[in-house]
């Protein structure tokens, strides 16, 4: 691979069918999947080691994340970034398409998935670009909650009752630290920004059988231990976007998280963000200019900007609407 200057790269999806996915992500966002196929998750950039996202743009195109990573080290994620993770990228950058409602789930923290997977834990965060009427997202229990009333809920089948169930519309935000009971609901479309990680421990399927007439698998033991009983809160972040203004979102230690809507060129300055910063269009288009560079941006497309770059500039199509998401 030849050092050459860094530029706004996009990465190829990478299409997952699901048992509760739809077709949404073809028909809107132009995914790549067949007809008929249910497509629950596009992975817009992942970092798994060994599977990461392959450049789609440019003289790197063809080049796994994890092989640019090597290569231009802190250029390309910011130095602290580098220092922390090394060559796997952090984050994982994802679009859902619930046709139907998910297993109701949780996510272990840093300390036990360390101890049990070898892997970072996952705190999440969810953008809703749509929601069908009467949508629902489930996160955190109704109230503190004992084991012994969970476990009772879980046997008898009725543990959604005891989890908080938001209607939810488009531009609501959810923020999901590890330890959080949460379901989306059937009806869906969202944005996803996680921690670099797959390890998911299944509560309730809602009595669901899978394509071969067996109940996918519940992982009751693993997910005591995972689960925060304290937590009742539904992590509901409703804001209304201020025109060409970044309004906060979230900010965790994993990520920072900004929506940007605008209809005129912004000039963000980067000089002091030690750090990736990935671009998530949610509607209508714009233009990326940086580093010499210019990329559109479609809605249901992601781009990443090298750390490298001291400024870039957003162009929109009408009104254009951006998730920003870097590193703190």
């Amino acid at each position: 691979m030849m050092m050459n200057s860094l530029y706004p790269l996009r990465f190829r999806p990478t299409l997952k069918e699901t048992l509760w996915g739809g077709s949404a992500l073809r028909e809107r966002f132009g995914k790549n999947a067949g007809p008929g196929a249910r497509v629950g998750e596009s992975w817009e950039i992942n970092g798994m080691a060994g599977a990461s996202s392959v450049v789609a743009n440019g003289f790197l195109r063809g080049n796994s994340l994890e092989e640019i990573i090597e290569v231009y080290l802190g250029d390309l994620v910011g130095d602290r970034v580098y220092e922390k993770y090394g060559n796997e990228f952090p984050l994982l950058i994802k679009l859902i398409d619930a046709r139907d409602t998910l297993s109701i789930q949780v996510h272990p923290d840093d300390a036990l998935a360390s101890e049990r997977h070898h892997a970072w834990g996952k705190t999440e965060m969810w953008y809703v670009i749509d929601a069908e009427p009467g949508a629902l997202i489930y996160t955190g229990f109704r109230k503190k909650t004992s084991r012994e009333e969970y476990l009772a809920h879980l046997a008898d089948s009725t543990v959604a009752g005891i989890i908080n169930a938001t209607p939810v519309f488009p531009g609501d935000a959810f923020f999901i630290p590890a330890g959080t009971v949460h379901a989306i609901g059937a009806g869906v479309l969202l944005a996803e920004i996680q921690q670099t990680s797959d390890v998911t421990y299944r509560i309730y399927d809602w009595d669901r059988i899978d394509a071969d007439g067996r109940p996918r698998e519940i992982h009751t033991e693993l997910a005591l231990d995972a689960i925060d009983f304290d937590r009742d809160d539904t992590g509901l972040i409703r804001l209304e976007p201020e025109i060409n203004q970044a309004v906060l979102l979230t900010e965790c230690n994993y990520f920072r998280t900004s929506l940007l809507q605008f209809d005129r060129p912004l000039m963000k300055d980067l000089s002091l963000t030690d750090s990736f910063v990935i671009y998530i269009c949610t509607g209508s288009m714009a233009v990326i200019d940086c580093l010499g560079h210019t990329e559109e941006v479609k809605a249901g497309e992601t781009i990443m900007i090298p750390a490298s770059a001291d400024s870039v500039t957003l162009i929109p199509q009408a009104r254009a609407t951006l998730l920003e998401v870097y590193i703190p």
